[in-house]
């Protein structure tokens, strides 16, 4: 897990230094919404979605540049949620990777207008010739993302978490919920990283699988780390659901079968992967990160 965990960090890296250098830059008298947009994106995050397009698309043996571009046109995308879901009006939360979120920054309105921007850059990003040469290709991506990040994804779940009384919520409701929610940009990241490598149909559904096991094997981790984990490593406070008597994975099925479930969905993650063999390492590794992680 150590060389795992030192890929991670190099990716990251990599991850930071062209963020750094595709966001835009503060100037104008605009300029505090790109410093926002910035602050947001910059200087923290395990970087997971980009990695998984990077490393899928290292498994086909895709362009590694092109890859970093996607990846951190997703990132834009990522960090955009975050920003909005932190908002009073949403979690209302003040604290994100350790630093004041957004809003506490700044101020709610240019909060809003910051995910925004990181929301129209990510398509800015995949519409580029840096995401791939092919432009058939990168509408192919522009409408991928469109789809998980939107009303049949993300969006939607997020939704679904603000209106559906808790009541009503089971098992089957809330797997659906974060399959939209959550593992959404989990399953963009995957198939970007292969389409862009010219993966066929049978790889990219394999492959898609994955992601779906690994997207819901995350957020099971997140409902544990929710009850269990360190609000100091974590970087963002913990127990919030319980404490509002949000329906997750360990308040429906307790902390032991979600340790179950989740060590389930990851092993049927790894079988997904064995027509690619030995070359799958790294998104096999990627299955214990998720499953063991902290933070």
């Amino acid at each position: 897990m150590s060389g795992f965990k030192s890929q991670l960090a190099s990716v990251a890296a990599d991850v930071e230094q062209g963020l750094d250098k595709l966001l835009p830059v503060p100037q104008g008298q605009h300029g505090i919404v790109a410093e926002a947009m910035r602050y947001a994106c910059l200087g923290g995050g395990k970087r997971l979605r980009p990695f998984l397009v990077i490393e899928t698309a290292r498994l086909f043996g895709g362009d590694l540049e092109n890859a970093l571009t996607v990846g951190c046109a997703l990132e834009c995308l990522h960090v955009y949620s975050l920003v909005h879901d932190d908002l009073p009006c949403m979690d209302d939360d003040d604290l994100r990777r350790g630093r004041p979120t957004v809003h506490k920054a700044y101020d709610e309105a240019i909060a809003v207008l910051a995910g925004d921007g990181l929301l129209t850059h990510a398509f800015a990003l995949l519409g580029s010739a840096a995401a791939h040469e092919n432009p058939s290709i990168r509408a192919k991506l522009v409408c991928e993302l469109a789809e998980k990040g939107g009303v049949a994804g993300m969006i939607g779940g997020q939704v679904i978490d603000m209106t559906v009384a808790e009541t009503d919520r089971d098992e089957t409701l809330i797997t659906r919920l974060q399959a939209m929610k959550t593992g959404a940009l989990i399953k963009f990241a995957v198939r970007a990283g292969a389409i862009i490598s010219g993966a066929n149909d049978s790889e990219i559904m394999s492959v898609s699988r994955y992601a779906r096991d690994v997207g819901l094997a995350f957020q099971i981790q997140d409902d544990i780390l929710d009850v269990e984990g360190d609000a100091e490593l974590m970087g963002k406070a913990v127990q919030k659901d319980e404490n509002l008597g949000k329906a997750t994975f360990v308040s429906l099925l307790g902390l032991e079968a979600a340790r179950d479930k989740a060590k389930s969905l990851g092993d049927c993650a790894k079988d997904h992967l064995a027509p690619f063999g030995t070359r799958a390492q790294t998104l096999k590794d990627t299955v214990d990160f998720v499953l063991q992680r902290q933070h």
